[in-house]
This record gives structure tokens, sequence and C-alpha cells, in this order.
């Protein structure tokens, strides 16, 4: 006998239905899946045939066929359990087919019957919902992730029995309630987070991070050791703006894929700190299963890569086009997947191996050629595309021993949530969140930069030599100090603010 059970697979971050077929038939017995199934799928059979004795159901001793359609779409994952178990159980007469026409199934199935979680549930059920399915059987622990998709009804499987009684309709099938996200609510509020108020001195930088924050632009801090560079990377997540609940999705998709979801939905922009020793397929994504890397677990939030020419150069010069697309591709010989990345790099770095170049009281013992090859890891176009340079001098005596000063978190992260409310009002129908993510043929448009600031910038950019991207960055910069000062136009004290975050560049590689 026949049966078919419909489940989902994952293609990146698309999701595409997946036809289940179980064919039970007479013959000696055997056990063949066919449809590119990958190690994870084709071990299914012994799980499957465990979680179906142990969970009180006879396993058929006959011939079976497991086909996977499309057959030619790799299927990947441990997420066919489930549908194949109630396959076989629809085939051999044990389970009711009626409902199984109109539901999606997936999940992992232990020995002895109970339904694991799998990766990806949320990705997949926004494909099944612009398909018109309504109905889906997930496993328990996925139920709170699923439960976002507004227009499908989620049924939560605990194990293979409570599944086939309610297809057997002996059991009512329990509805998991929706769930939703209360956009503007202080997300970030109450985290583990350094307060701004705490850290002593660098005004500048700490402006330059509320600056970086408003925009979404990239922020380069280069100082000696200790003068602060990592708490102030540190209190950046206080001061994050509030997820709207589109950002908030497209976090969890992410987060679903890479199996680096908790529970329900991302409510807090991420913040991702890899080590320096990190390899590009980590950074980038990739493996033999092409996974999302660091930069797209990133997605709207904040990428900090701490001694930042530590990094592999690799590593540095791969991340260039993501920065500049916001999204990153990933090739492969028989595969071609894409995945956003549009996050916000924040890097530190010393100015030379020992860290004290640059310093009055010449400590610093590297030569010339030394302090050379060090910031020249750093190349010319990745430097080009980080928005705001700033350099930490080490904190006076006076400004160390004072007591708590300054605006706190708090206080900051409201004026940063305005600038993100008008950019987003702006950018409605662009489908924009921030201004480092506005494409260039649109700043001319969006820019609204006054005749005054438009003739100050023209002398700047014939004066530094400044190349095109720089100058968008520049503006860009600009239009965000402009946000946080609640201006419609671009000024010209905007413009001599945002060229100020563009010196180093000049002064340690020039």
């Amino acid at each position: 006998m026949l049966a078919k059970v419909l489940s989902y697979g994952l293609n990146g971050l698309e999701g595409y239905p997946v036809l289940v077929e179980t064919d039970v038939y007479d013959g000696l017995p055997a056990y063949e899946t066919v449809g590119l199934p990958d190690a994870a799928v084709k071990e299914s059979k012994e799980r499957v045939r465990s979680a179906i004795r142990n969970s009180g159901f006879e396993y058929p001793a006959r011939r079976i066929t497991v086909n996977l359609a499309p057959a030619d779409m790799k299927k990947e994952g441990p997420m066919y359990d489930l549908p194949i178990a109630l396959g076989l159980l629809c085939a051999s007469g044990q389970v009711c087919m009626d409902y199984l026409r109109s539901m999606i199934v997936m999940g992992e199935l232990s020995l002895d019957g109970a339904v694991r979680p799998v990766c990806g549930v949320l990705p997949m059920l926004i494909e099944a919902a612009k398909k018109g399915f309504r109905y889906a059987v997930v496993p328990a622990q996925n139920a709170k992730e699923a439960a976002f998709v507004q227009t499908m009804k989620i049924i939560p499987a605990h194990n293979l029995a409570q599944v086939a009684a309610v297809f057997n309709k002996t059991l009512l099938p329990e509805i998991y309630p929706k769930q939703n996200i209360q956009t503007g609510m202080p997300q970030n509020a109450g985290g583990n987070y350094t307060d701004f108020a705490d850290i002593k001195g660098q005004d500048a930088a700490k402006r330059a991070a509320v600056i970086a924050c408003a925009g979404g632009h990239n922020l380069l801090l280069i100082g000696r050791p200790g003068t602060g560079k990592s708490m102030i990377a540190q209190a950046i997540p206080g001061i994050l703006p509030d997820l709207s609940f589109e950002e908030a999705l497209e976090i969890t998709k992410i987060h679903s894929i890479a199996g680096e979801l908790q529970e329900g939905i991302v409510s807090a922009r991420p913040f991702r700190s890899p080590h320096h020793t990190a390899t590009s397929a980590a950074l980038m994504g990739g493996g033999a299963r092409i996974m999302p890397g660091e930069i797209s677990l990133a997605h709207h939030g904040v990428l900090f890569m701490d001694e930042l020419p530590e990094f592999p150069r690799d590593v540095r010069e791969a991340m260039r086009q993501p920065m500049e697309d916001k999204v990153v591709s990933i090739a492969r010989a028989n595969q071609k997947l894409t995945y956003p990345a549009d996050f916000m790099l924040v890097a530190s770095m010393n100015p030379c191996p020992c860290g004290y170049y640059g310093g009055n009281d010449h400590r610093c013992k590297c030569t010339h050629t030394q302090i050379t090859n060090y910031l020249n890891r750093i190349s010319g176009p990745f430097l080009d595309r980080i928005d705001l340079q700033v350099e930490m001098n080490p904190v006076h005596f006076e400004e160390l021993t004072q007591t708590r000063s300054g605006q706190t978190s708090a206080q900051i992260k409201q004026q940063v949530d305005t600038a993100r409310a008008i950019q987003r009002e702006r950018y409605r129908r662009l489908g924009v969140y921030c201004n480092a993510s506005l494409k260039s043929a649109k700043i001319a448009e969006y820019g609204r930069v006054s005749s005054e600031s438009r003739a100050y910038l023209k002398s700047i950019y014939e004066q530094l030599g400044l190349s095109a991207r720089s100058y968008d960055r520049i503006l860009l910069v600009a239009r965000t100090i402009a946000d946080l000062a609640e201006e419609k136009d671009v000024l010209k004290e905007h413009i001599a603010e945002a060229v100020r975050y563009r010196s180093l560049d000049r002064k340690y590689w020039g």
C-alpha cells in the first residue's frame, strides 16, 4: 500500500515542499530510501523501526521503499523521521490517512518514539504559509517558534503514539496558541551590559559608538592596551535600537537554521564576537551542509572583531563583499546559497604589535618596518568600508577618579531609538531599516543636503582626495548625525563631524 506525507526541506533560507512517499508491499523484508538522502536521512530507518516498535505499533516485515520528492534536491537532516514513520503506519493500515493529506509534518524521532526538535522550522513554515498550507505538526520544542507564523495552526508533537492518535481521531489535536512580539518594547533593557555612564573619559569614542548604533555604521577603535576599546564594544548591545517584528523574523530564521535558537523568537539584536582564530568558513558560512556563518548570525546586529589585524587575511578580505552588498553568497560545485549579512562591524586594534606606538612616553619598542607591516594587514579597500574611525588615548587620572558621570545607556538608547524611528519612516517604501543600508543611488534622493553643506562637502572631497565610496559614507554618517539632532536637512556641522571620523586612515596608513 502507498502512503504520502507532506514535509518540508531547506535550501538556504528558502523552504521547499518535500513529498514523503512510502510504499509497503509483499516481498523479502528490505528497506530502501531514494531521492538524494544524506547520511542522516538514510540512518532514519533504524530510528523509525525502534520508534514504531517502542510506541506499541507493529513494524511491517515487508519490502519498504521510501521516496523523497523532488528527487533532484538533496535532503538533509533528521527532520523526515516523523513523516516516514507516519507513512509506514498509514501504508500498513495502522493510522488513518485523512488528516495527512492537508498537514505538514516534520520531526526527529528517538528510539523510544519521542519527537525531538529540528532546525529551520520557522523559515520552512513561512514558505509553507505562502503556498496556502494551514496546518503543521512540529516537535513540541519547536512549537513556540512555529506559532509566530500567524496563518498556520500548529500541532505540537510530543511522541509518535500521540501523533498517531490524533490522526486516528482518538485524541483531539492540541493547537499551540499564536505568538507575537510587541514592537517597540525595551528588549535590550536589563541586559548584562556595561553601562556607558561607567566608562571613564573617551567621550569621542562614546559619541562615535552612539552614531554607529543610530545609523548601523561600521566602527573601528584604535588605541593602546587598556584604553577601553573592548569595554565600549561590550557596552554597545545596551544602546542598540529595538527590533521591529520584520527584523526579528529575519534574525530568527537564520538562527533557526543554524540550530542556535533557544525558544520562540529572537527579541534582541545579536552581538557576535568570534575569536581571531576563526576560519573563513566559520565567519562567512559553509561546511558539508552550507550553514550560515558569524556574519549572517550577526544580521541586524553587531559583529565585534577584537584585535582585527590578528584575523587571517583571507577572512578580512572575504568580508569586503558582504560589507558592501549586505548579503553573502556561498558557492559549491553543485549548490549556491545566499544568506543575509546586514551587520554592523565593530572592530578594535592596537596601533602596532607591542601596542604602544603613537604615545608620548616612548614605550613602543617596534621598528618602523614592524609597525608598517602590522598596519598594512588592514587593506585600503577594507578600511574604506569602515565609516567611523576613532583613536582612543589613555584616560587621565582626573577622569579615572571621577564618580559615575555622563549619560546612561538607557538615556542614550532613547536617542538611538528616536533616530532609527526617523529612518524607518523615511525609508518605509524601500524596506531599508537604517542609513548605512541605503544604496548609493538613493543617497541623493534621501540625503536632503543644504546648499551650504554641499559646497563644504565639495571642498572636503577635493582637498582630501576622497573615493566615491568615502564620499557616500561621509554623507550617510552626516545624515545619521542630523537624525540624532532631529534635523531634517544635513547641515555643515554634521558633515564636519562626519569628516573627523575619516582621518585616522591618513594618520596611520597615510
